[in-house]
């Protein structure tokens, strides 16, 4: 190497694990009898949306977040079961303790069912994950889908690609050529919005955007976005696999089937929530200083407000009492159509001061 030349960049070996369906798997685990059919999770009313599906009603186009009720014509003939929120925070504990154990290696947690993993250091990493899997399913009766890629953003499309008990390992390269004839919406970070205005520019596909003039780009999103769409494009993302993400806080909150404009409805509602609130607080050893509640109206308008205590607590009493003087003040004038409250500001956690993100991390939802 010339003397004055720099060693190449490490290239890392970054995993991106994901439950199959977790949800519907944990409810066959609970009702064996829902194995191979047409299953949606979600709660009741009118305002319901659905929690996750089974592979044999997605294939009638239902899907995660769409409302219960658009889900049921689509499939008719599905079964709805209600959301178990322990038993999946149970399974998920059980699932990535055994992860944990097995791969000794960084892990990031995205959610109860997906993580990222750095098994750069490894050996054999490919072997050790194909164990880990077959293990994970024996011990729990979870599938996991996994992506492997040299960072974040090829292992999570990787994973994905051929789901469910999919097992993808590509390099940039290879994702490249792989993806170039889909949708933009695939690259993390570009959402909805962001593929309306490049549709508009005449993108559509990752090929479009590999092959546009990052000028282009720079002109309609602004240098920062227009240099990560390039990037993102030839498949460059980060190879961080951020181990210190802490809870920062615990909140709870409902959607009523109808807008409530009863008061004491409402304080009922917020007792109930600061109750859930404390439980889970208390079960985790956490207590917080900062008590807050959301209001969402009728017309989508939402109001947050807070208050932070001179004590850290966990106490229900406590957290009620201030989440329902902070409802008071602030007197709903509109019917409300969502409630909420909060507790935050954790004993141990502090705050970082917000710093500039790389370009190639930058969120291009805009």
């Amino acid at each position: 190497m010339p003397p004055n030349a720099e060693p190449a960049p490490e290239r890392r070996v970054i995993v991106h694990m994901d439950c199959d369906a977790f949800y519907y798997s944990v409810e066959c685990l609970r009702d064996p009898s829902l194995v191979g059919k047409a299953v949606i999770v979600s709660g009741s009313g009118p305002r319901a949306v659905v929690t996750t599906a089974s592979y044999e009603a997605r294939k009638f186009g239902v899907g995660s977040a769409m409302p219960a009720s658009r889900a049921l014509r689509l499939c008719p003939q599905a079964i709805v079961v209600p959301p178990h929120g322990e038993l999946y925070r149970e399974k998920s504990v059980e699932v990535w303790g055994i992860v944990r154990e097995r791969l000794e290696a960084p892990l990031q947690h995205l959610s109860l069912d997906e993580a990222y993993a750095d098994v750069t250091e490894l050996d054999k990493p490919l072997r050790v994950l194909r164990a880990l899997v077959a293990e994970v399913q024996e011990r729990t009766g979870i599938t996991i889908s996994v992506g492997v890629g040299p960072n974040r953003l090829v292992a999570k499309i990787a994973s994905d690609a051929e789901k469910p008990a999919g097992f993808v390992v590509l390099s940039r390269e290879q994702a490249r050529e792989r993806f170039r004839h889909s949708p933009t919406r695939l690259l993390q970070g570009i959402g909805p919005r962001t593929a309306e205005r490049l549709t508009q520019m005449g993108i559509t596909t990752v090929a479009h955007l590999q092959d546009a003039h990052a000028a282009m780009l720079i002109e309609r999103f602004g240098e920062r976005a227009g240099m990560w769409l390039k990037a993102a494009a030839e498949f460059h993302g980060s190879t961080t696999v951020d181990t210190s993400r802490v809870a920062k806080s615990r909140s709870s909150e409902t959607t009523f089937d109808s807008d409530v404009d009863d008061f004491e409805a409402l304080q009922a509602t917020v007792r109930r929530l600061a109750e859930d609130v404390c439980k889970g607080l208390v079960k985790r050893g956490t207590r917080g200083r900062t008590i807050g509640i959301k209001v969402r109206y009728d017309n989508w308008t939402t109001l947050t407000r807070d208050r932070s205590l001179g004590a850290f607590t966990n106490d229900v009493a406590t957290v009620t009492q201030v989440a329902l003087e902070l409802l008071a003040e602030n007197a709903p004038q509109r019917p409300v159509r969502l409630l909420g409250v909060r507790v935050a500001g954790f004993e141990g956690v502090v705050n970082a001061p917000p710093s500039q993100p790389s370009q190639l991390r930058l969120p291009v939802e805009v």
